[in-house]
């Protein structure tokens, strides 16, 4: 009776160990400026969400060309429908409130993450 108990756990310790082996992925990294223009969408509304601005940024470097010292190319938000990912993508990783602040004030250099974990994409941000 003992052997058994003892293999069972030994065997969820194995599955729980080979689980635990499956890390996250980075897909792309890139450094971007956000200025002035990347504050603003194309009605001219005044972004409040740092994910906007983030979305934004790379809307006006793939779709209007509009890129700014510091911007550099990335291309996972090339496709249009990763950039409307955006928001999801930022909520599920990580940013930390002074760096928000900083993103809606804008005239400041970000570092982005892309990553792909077994909860799906996620985004984290950091503020130079």
């Amino acid at each position: 009776m003992r052997t058994g108990i003892f293999a069972a756990a030994c065997a969820a310790t194995l599955m729980v160990s080979t689980g635990a082996a499956h890390a996250d992925e980075l897909l792309e990294s890139y450094d971007a400026y956000i200025g002035q223009d990347d504050l603003y969408n194309s009605s001219n509304e005044r972004l409040t969400q740092p994910w906007q601005v983030i979305r934004q940024d790379r809307a006006n470097v793939h779709r209007f060309g509009i890129r700014q010292p510091g911007d550099d190319i990335d291309s996972f938000f090339a496709s249009a429908r990763n950039r409307d990912l955006a928001e999801r993508m930022i909520r599920g990783g990580r940013i930390e409130g002074s760096a928000a602040r900083r993103i809606l004030d804008g005239d400041v250099r970000i570092s982005v993450e892309i990553w792909r974990g077994a909860g799906g994409d996620y985004i984290n941000i950091s503020v130079d």
